[in-house]
This record gives C-alpha cells, structure tokens and sequence, in this order.
C-alpha cells in the first residue's frame, strides 16, 4: 500500500456531523456557518472570522477588503502554491517576490521586503511555509512604517505560533487566511477562512463573499422598497461555504489537538533521523519564538544533484513524496508576464528539497519504512 505525503483523516463523529447537516433544513447559508465561524475565531484569539469556498477565495476577499486594485504591488514569497501570488493578478495588482532566508527555513525574508518596497506596494503576504510562523514581529515593523496591510498566509499553520501568539489572531497583521483543503490540518473538503481584529474589514470580507450583497437594512445606500430588498452595493464573488462542510469543520476542529500533537511527534522522528546524517542533510534548528505546526515536513538535501533520483526511489519504494514547491517566478505564466526574475536563496532551496510524508493517521510503522528506504537509497548509492 502507497504510502501519500499527506491525507486527511475522518471518523464516525465527523460523518455524522455532515449526515446531520444534510439531514436538516439548512444546506447553505445555515447556521453552521456561523457556527464554525465563531468556533474557530475562538481557537485562533481573533475578533472576527469568515469562512469561504477555499484558501484562494480567503486570500482573494481579503485583498479585496484591502481595496488592492490596478496600479497597486503586493510583495510575497516565492516558495509558496501560486493563489498566494495571483490573488494579487485577480484585482488588477502586481505581484512582486521577496527572496527567503538564507537559513534553509523557508520563510520570507524581512529585509528583502523591504527591499521590494515601492510607492505601488500596497500588501505584504508573508507565508508560513510549512507550518513554520514567518518573523512576523519584525514584518510588521516594516508594514507600519510604510503603511502596509498584512495579510498572513497560514494556510500551512493552524495551530502554529508565534512569540506566544497563536497564528490567526493577528496580533502582527490585518488579516490572516487558512485552508481547509484535505491534506491541511482540518478539514472541509475544500473550504477557507480569514480571521481579523477589524470589524471595518470583517464587514468588507462578508459583502465580498456574497456577491457584493448586503440585506442589513442598516447598510442599505437606498431607501429599502420592503422586508424583501437587498442591495449589491460592490461587485463581489460566490465564495459560499456550505453548512455541512462547517459541520465537518467544527468536528475536525474538535480534534485540532491530536492532529498537531502527532504530526509534531512524527517530525521529532524525522528529526532524529536528520541530525545523525548531518553529512546528507541541511537541518533546520527550530527558533525559541517560534511553534511549527508541521503541515509539511521537508527534507533538503546538502547534495542536490541527489534529489531526482531520490524522489524516484522513493516512488519505486510505494512512498509519494512531493516537492513544495516549484517557486512561483519560475511558473511560465509569471516569466511571460514579468520576465526572467532571479531570487538565488529560494532557488537554492527549491533544488534541495523533498516533502516527506505527513499525516496525523501515518503509522509509526509507516514512518520507519519512510526513512528505513531513505537509508537504503544512500547505502546503495
């Protein structure tokens, strides 16, 4: 049996949930959504949460709430999936890439931020990169002085924190966006949320997920014409959740302990199996500041000439690695549009690295096989 860098994991009390749900009268725009909203802004410490269809509608509504449009520039990181960088192309803005740290961390880097910034740059989306909390402290810093919104990709990191501060409460940004997609911490199926301390923004966000609609007669631009009148009053998006996929949420969000408790047992192994081959592999020395939620666990090579034919061993071996993640300049899309852009530390790091497997229901059996065919790769070879 093929061993996947990462799967979901439900049982009976989550099947029930979503069987209740689509038992109930309420499919869509329900209570349950609320529900999951309130629930989850809770576990995070933030204000205000609003859940949609995925983490690229959560990264887009909340560039909208920005009010990021054509002519503006938003600055993020390379090593990430592309939504965090189109979010920006789907308001008429710039995307604009920081290089990462030379630590083989990687994060994005603060002082090439502030490098990227110009009299465009309107957002910064620094991206937790596989669970692990960017130096937010010190982004932050570089957002105020230039009169920067924030906006975290946690995407990778429910349940990650930083200096104390769970990631989500957006205690060094304006907002913050999480996905719910089957291989994340929780999930939904698909589904995102965004979570912030600002009931202007919180406002914004709900419009843009219904259409730009509003049916709060306190909100209305024009005298309402009955109980039945509602208004589109900005040109927003159908990035609905459905109320079973919050039941499924909530159920999983029950469970947020033990995921995250046993993918940090699995990486404290991986661990282990990296700091005795230092001669093979870069490690990473976790910052005091910093909880890592271990949405991945990357293995990066010190010879990257090695990766291939590792991760085709690995293949031939029933185990599924992935790379995470091409960086996003290097995307033909983005080299047609931009031109050729040359950020060394994220190349550097996208050459070395693996993604090993990940999951909360990943045996200990089937973690030792994991690194049993690593070893066995570098013997023979």
């Amino acid at each position: 049996m093929k061993i996947p860098y990462g799967k979901q994991f439900l049982d009976d009390s989550d099947i029930e949930s979503v069987l209740v749900a689509l038992k109930s009268d309420w499919l869509t725009c329900g209570s349950r959504v609320k529900d999951f909203e309130e629930k989850f802004a809770k576990y995070v410490g933030a204000k205000y949460a609003v859940a949609v269809s995925n983490g690229t509608a959560a990264l887009h509504v909340a560039c909208l709430a920005a009010e990021l449009k054509s002519g503006d520039e938003l600055i993020t990181s390379p090593i990430t999936f592309v939504a965090s960088a189109n979010c920006a192309l789907y308001c008429g803005a710039k995307s604009v890439f920081a290089d990462i740290t030379s630590n083989y961390s990687g994060l994005i880097s603060p002082e090439d931020i502030s490098n990227k910034i110009t009299s465009k740059t309107k957002i910064i989306i620094p991206v937790h990169y596989g669970g692990l909390p960017c130096d937010m402290e010190e982004i932050n810093n570089v957002a105020k002085e230039n009169n920067l919104i924030v906006i975290e990709d946690a995407c990778h990191a429910l349940g990650a924190k930083y200096k104390g501060h769970m990631i989500g409460n957006c205690s060094f940004s304006d907002m913050c966006v999480f996905s719910f997609h089957p291989v994340k911490h929780i999930t939904t199926g698909e589904g995102g949320m965004i979570t912030t301390n600002s009931e202007e923004l919180y406002k914004k966000l709900l419009l843009f997920r219904t259409h730009g609609i509003s049916k709060n007669e306190t909100e209305f631009l024009k005298t309402s014409d009955g109980p039945w009148y509602y208004e589109m009053q900005e040109l927003g998006y159908n990035y609905r959740i459905t109320d079973f996929q919050c039941a499924l949420g909530s159920s999983q969000l029950d469970k947020i302990d033990i995921f995250l408790k046993r993918r940090r047992d699995i990486a404290k192994k991986y661990d282990t199996f990296i700091n005795s081959n230092l001669d093979l592999f870069e490690f990473t020395k976790l910052d005091a500041n910093k909880e890592n939620a271990y949405h991945l666990y990357v293995l990066k090579l010190k010879d990257d000439s090695r990766r291939k034919e590792l991760f085709k061993f690995l293949l031939s071996n029933d185990i599924v690695p992935q790379v995470h993640y091409v960086p996003v300049h290097k995307q033909p899309f983005y080299s047609k549009h931009f031109g050729d852009i040359v950020l060394t530390e994220s190349e550097k790091f996208y050459n070395k690295i693996i993604s090993l497997p990940m999951y909360y229901s990943l045996s200990d059996e089937e973690q030792d096989r994991v690194i049993e065919i690593i070893k066995k790769f570098y013997k023979k070879n």
